[in-house]
């Protein structure tokens, strides 16, 4: 899929509103990329001009070699056909079971009955629930109910799963578990996976590329491994995050870990590095995860000596360590 200079504008009383600026982005097929951004960002108006629902002002959106902003009528639905679309909440249909709700959309699609049960065994075989078939909405969890709406988002086999904020209605754990059901349904079946999300952890966990929107505009994108190593970029802060301590006064330089230039990638290595210099230092706090198989974290290095930072700049700035004055 690829979505090139995409710009939505809306008219009202005070004036022309710009939901989406020339976004652009590629999104190779069995890529699971995340679209992330805070509220107002453009994430609805990309998700809705992605699956024709809304027409651009201007750009393109090519699916399969087809630009779907300029179809109509019966090409544009058999367009729409190549997404399946995952909500916050499942919007499952109270009176049917977890079966009968997947088999809606081949009902619709006028598949005959025997082909459908056969679909929809595979598909809730797939999703983990084959033993809650018959079982309503109500009898089920939160996560489970998230299961069926994704075995239905692939009733019809679509080329491309958009899901659109697809874990905020759930708890942490149950989060972690649908997540990797989409992993692992990419590496199955070669399908490929965006995820419209405003949760850093989200993209932090399962994507391998992402896009950060910002007042409708591309901010930063690109592989995460790259985003993530890079302490220059935005996405860099916002998929570490740093649990800072109360300002006390204290001297402290705020370090990046993981960058592929540095000469020093663990924290003993950087307290050492300091203490050859003859600067005593301490950590007063520290984030240290793997992403994208790349081991990158921050910390907030508190001097003993508040007349040693320039000193203590200066010799971390030589390791590629990124340093800031942090208080």
């Amino acid at each position: 899929m690829a979505v090139r200079d995409l710009t939505k504008t809306f008219e009202s009383r005070s004036g022309t509103v710009t939901a989406l600026d020339r976004v652009s982005l590629t999104v190779p097929r069995g890529e699971i990329h995340g679209i992330v951004g805070r509220s107002g960002a453009g994430k609805s108006t990309l998700i809705r001009c992605l699956t024709g629902l809304e027409r651009p002002t201007s750009g393109e959106v090519v699916v399969a070699g087809e630009d779907i902003t300029v179809l109509r009528g019966d090409q544009l639905r058999a367009a729409r056909r190549r997404f399946g679309v995952v909500y916050q909440h499942a919007n499952l249909l109270d009176s049917r079971t977890a079966a009968d709700n997947v088999a809606l959309p081949l009902e619709i699609a006028g598949w005959e009955k025997a082909r459908i049960d056969a679909r929809v065994t595979e598909l809730l075989d797939l999703v983990g629930l084959s033993d809650r078939a018959r079982n309503h909405p109500g009898q089920l969890s939160g996560g489970q109910q998230q299961r069926v709406g994704i075995a239905r988002a692939l009733a019809a086999d679509p080329e491309i799963l958009l899901c659109d904020e697809p874990t905020s209605a759930l708890d942490a754990a149950t989060t972690g578990s649908i997540l990797g059901l989409l992993r692992e349904l990419r590496d199955r079946l070669g399908i490929t996976v965006v995820i419209i999300t405003h949760e850093p952890s989200v993209v932090r966990e399962v994507c391998d590329a992402v896009t950060l929107l910002g007042d409708g505009a591309v901010i930063e994108q690109g592989r995460l491994g790259a985003l993530i190593s890079d302490p220059s970029n935005r996405l860099h802060r916002e998929l570490i995050p740093l649990v800072e301590p109360a300002a006390d006064g204290l001297t402290r330089l705020q370090v990046a870990l993981g960058h592929p230039d540095a000469t020093v990638g663990t924290i003993d290595g950087i307290l050492a590095l300091l203490r050859r210099e003859g600067i005593e230092s301490d950590v007063a706090a520290a984030t240290v995860e793997t992403i994208a198989g790349r081991r990158v974290g921050r910390l907030l290095v508190e001097l003993a000596d508040p007349s040693q930072v320039a000193s203590a700049h200066k010799v971390l700035d030589g390791a590629n360590l990124h340093p800031e004055v942090a208080a």
